[in-house]
């Protein structure tokens, strides 16, 4: 099969296309045919060798980047009854030991792997996953958000943030977007959020304090910063800040504040909690731009530019 692998962990100029095995598959692993896989944030990190590094892993090479993807099942493990050959799946594999989704097949253990919801396209089952898990545990698990809270979200138009200001709306909460960019408050507005402002060129502080002139309930950062610790003096005494792990420079402290720092892994209890709110059709996910596996360089370049939601593989379809 065809892959977008590393050799070495480096830059973007390490990524190439190779041919490498199909991996097997054991009693409880379905294979994926993908055909769209998601560019995160956090496979710089990876392709750089941050995980290999922080985590001890001893990764092998060559080393398939990609956390999450779509497709269809091409073989299922004996073990394996929710899913068959054929069905249109998506799924999320942080650190898939049989690697990562830039390739022609995955082979991942089942509990990770959900039917895609009739409410979604193929294309965004392939990219919602990662910022989806990561948004929701923010919000249900560890701010604990809950309906007429008021929430500031930082990074709102960015992959995290955009399901993020989402799924709050849809808690009953009242949302406070900053965007980045005009393009990226045309976004947040097309996606029903009415207090956004642009992060680059709007007062915040004044927006924030008429929105909420004693302070927000809560907030998720998904940007770090001087933006971000200008915006913890927001936070009303005795409310929280989530971010998810990965984000720098950590946000600032405050004594009667909580600030709290956290990771999205898959797990199955939360991946059909996301895969509830999907299939209830009030989330969707913006793909700002598609690539080819070929493009893999160039695709890992734009991660560093401005891009609104998700960036996008397309390889089987």
């Amino acid at each position: 099969m065809k892959a977008a692998v590393i050799y070495q962990f480096g830059g973007p100029d390490e990524l190439v296309v190779s041919d490498v095995p199909v991996p097997s598959i054991e009693d409880n692993e379905v294979l994926i045919k993908i055909e769209y896989a998601g560019i995160g944030q956090w496979d710089i990190f990876e392709r750089e060798g941050g995980y290999d590094a922080m985590l001890g892993l001893g990764s092998k090479f060559p080393y398939i980047l990609g956390s999450e993807g779509s497709g269809v099942v091409y073989a299922k493990g004996k073990n394996v009854k929710h899913l068959e050959v054929g069905d249109k799946v998506y799924a999320s594999g942080f650190l898939n030991p049989k690697g990562g989704f830039y390739a022609e097949f995955v082979a991942i253990d089942s509990k990770y792997a959900v039917k895609v919801p009739e409410s979604i396209t193929l294309q965004e089952a392939g990219v919602i996953s990662g910022v989806g898990l990561t948004a929701l545990r923010g919000l249900e698990d560890e701010l604990e958000l809950k309906k007429d809270e008021s929430i500031m979200v930082l990074g709102a138009s960015g992959g995290i943030g955009h399901l993020a200001v989402q799924l709050a709306k849809n808690m009953g909460a009242k949302v406070f977007a900053i965007a980045s960019g005009e393009d990226g408050v045309n976004l947040l507005r097309k996606l029903g959020v009415e207090d956004v402002v642009d992060g680059h060129k709007d007062d915040v502080l004044s927006a924030a304090k008429k929105i909420a002139p004693d302070g927000f309930d809560a907030a998720l950062f998904t940007a770090g910063g001087n933006l971000a610790n200008l915006l913890v003096q927001c936070i009303r005494p005795g409310g929280r800040i989530a971010y998810p792990n990965g984000i720098y420079p950590i946000p600032e402290k405050r004594s009667d504040v909580s600030l709290i720092g956290y990771n999205g892994e898959p797990e199955p209890e939360i991946i059909n909690r996301l895969n509830h709110w999907i299939t209830s059709g009030k989330l969707r996910a913006h793909i700002d731009k598609i690539f080819l596996l070929e493009e893999a360089h160039k695709a890992h370049v734009a991660l560093n530019n401005h891009y609104l939601g998700k960036l996008c593989f397309k390889i089987n379809a």
